[in-house]
Formats: structure tokens, sequence, C-alpha cells
């Protein structure tokens, strides 16, 4: 199971003419490539299902797929459409208030990523909780998959500690972040190989024990 280059190729194409005419043109080539993408989350959720039991088999690969059409109505860029395709694993889709695995399919863009991005004001409050009491058993889990905290994405992060922590706190650093995942860069070489699916499930395996921290933290 791969991402084809026929994929890459429509979303190169696109990418150069992202405007309506073009797209519904092309409209053939836009199934074929959400069919793949599609069909490769099918893939991942057979796989994942056998080692996460938060990952039952009988999924829905379409709820996972995020929508190819812009909301450009606040936006400065009118273009209609994303110059990629992604998926959000979890339970209920790519809807859930909780932790999920993630896929983005972009010409030379691809990445992996599992966590919680963005958590609910409640979760993020446990999850805080649960490292102001218990970081030791996130920095083990992390070690698990031979990470360490440093590798958790920051791009979300508060400059100030959150309310009632000390800026002196062991793990401020942790208690700052606002989204709690970790991503992983994959080659277009390699997801249009037959190593693409092996690729993705041995990283996303890797992950686990931070993934089931977050579950923990949130009691889910």
């Amino acid at each position: 199971m791969r991402i084809q280059p026929a994929t890459f190729a429509f979303l190169s194409d696109l990418s150069e003419n992202n405007n309506r005419e073009w797209f519904q043109e092309n409209k053939n080539r836009y199934d074929d490539a959400q069919q793949n993408v599609k069909d490769f989350v099918q893939a991942i959720i057979n796989r994942l299902s056998d080692i996460d039991p938060h990952i039952p088999k009988d999924i829905n690969p379409g709820k996972c797929l995020f929508r190819i059409y812009r909301d450009v109505r606040f936006s400065k860029n009118k273009a209609p459409y994303k110059n990629w395709l992604a998926a959000g694993i979890s339970v209920d889709g790519r809807k859930l208030d909780g932790p999920e695995y993630y896929i983005h399919i972009e010409p030379n863009k691809i990445f992996i990523a599992v966590g919680y991005w963005r958590p609910n004001k409640a979760h993020l409050d446990l999850i805080r909780q649960e490292i102001d009491y218990n970081a030791e058993e996130l920095i083990i889990a992390l070690k698990k998959g031979k990470r360490d905290w440093t590798d958790l994405d920051t791009e979300d992060k508060l400059v100030r500690p959150p309310a009632g922590y000390e800026a002196t706190h062991p793990h401020i650093d942790l208690l700052k972040l606002k989204s709690f995942t970790l991503h992983h860069q994959i080659s277009q070489e390699v997801m249009e190989s037959e190593r693409a699916l092996d690729e993705v499930i041995s990283w996303y395996e890797s992950c686990l024990p931070f993934k089931n921290f977050i579950h923990m933290a949130i009691e889910q």
C-alpha cells in the first residue's frame, strides 16, 4: 500500500491551477487521489487496530479525511482548494476531542503526527495537572519511543506560565504547551514506495506510550 505518484501529480498541478474551472475539468483526478488516500487511511486503521485499543477496525476512513475545500470567508487568500490531502484518525474520525493520529499528504511536504492538538480547556487543564503531579511518567513514555520532552512540538506555547503554576516549576516548559504533539517528516520517495505503510505504522507505534499518557491524563 502506498500513495500513488498520480496523487502527488494532481496536488502539484492543483497548486498551480487553484481555481474552480480547472478543478472541475480535473475532478476525476481529484476523485482518484482522494480514493488513494482513503484506501491508505483504511490500511492504517487496519494495522493500528491491532496495537491500539482506541482504534477499532470499523472506523469509517471517509470520516477521517479533511475536506479539500477551503473556508475563504475570513482569509486574504481566496484560493478555493487546499493543496494537500490529510486525515485525522481516532475513534470518531477527525473530530474526536482527544489524542489522534494524523497524516498530511502534500508534494515534498509529507508528515505524520500523533498527539492532542489544541485540547479544549477542560482537557488542557487535566493534561497540565497530570504533568504537574507526574511529569516523570510522560518523560518515561517519551523515552520508550526514543524521544525526550524537547521533541514535542512547540509552535503552540504560552509566553508566561499558565494560571496556577509558578515560573520556577521544574517542568514549566511542558506546562506552557497548548498542544501536545509529535511529528515526523517522510520523503515523497518513501511514500510512493511499498515501504510507505510500514514506515508510517512503525513511527505511530513508537509514539503509543506518549499517546497513552494523554489518554490517561484526560481519563479517556
